[in-house]
């Protein structure tokens, strides 16, 4: 376990692992990782469980679409169908997504330096975020913008190329 990994676990060192642990196990690490990544998943699957947590803790989540079908792609078809996961195909997808990608980032910076002229809004936003990674809640607090007005914002800023979107709706600058 030292040298591969660790055990995480809320349950007693000789609690068996039975099947109805499960779903709390998944909620610690849907909590812990950047990212939820659903693979295979039946329609009433505990990766499904895993995955409504994610959600459920404003953490992004993926999944592979599978054949239509298929008994083990339903809940990954169910998930993008539904908008509670976003579409990936390949490893290099959830590097593009997750912003890992150091050619992306590089865009982004190039794009940011540009002269943009910026609404009183989006630029309360943009000072808000200087030397900081905010949430959208506490974004919405910071600058006293409605939520729905301020994803809007968060949206353009995104395109423009001034605000990365992290894991868990957290923002900071490009």
């Amino acid at each position: 376990m030292v040298l591969n990994g660790g055990l995480l676990s809320e349950f007693p060192t000789l609690t068996n692992p039975d099947r109805q642990n499960f779903p709390q196990r998944n909620r610690i690490i849907a909590g812990i990782a950047d990212a939820t990544i659903v693979v295979e998943a039946s329609i009433k699957g505990g990766a499904l469980i895993t995955a409504e947590i994610a959600n459920s803790y404003n953490k992004d989540v993926y999944a592979f679409p599978g054949r239509t079908n298929d008994v083990f792609s339903e809940g990954c078809n169910f998930l993008i169908k539904t908008n509670r996961a976003g579409l990936i195909n390949n490893a290099n997808d959830l590097i593009y997504y997750l912003g890992w990608d150091d050619e992306v980032k590089e865009k982004k910076k190039i794009q940011a330096s540009l002269q943009i002229n910026l609404t009183a809004n989006e630029q309360k936003v943009v000072d808000a975020l200087q030397n900081q990674q905010l949430s959208i809640d506490e974004l919405a607090i910071s600058v006293n913008i409605q939520q729905s007005k301020l994803a809007i914002i968060l949206l353009t800023l995104e395109m423009q190329g001034i605000i990365i979107s992290l894991p868990g709706k957290v923002y900071k600058l490009a």
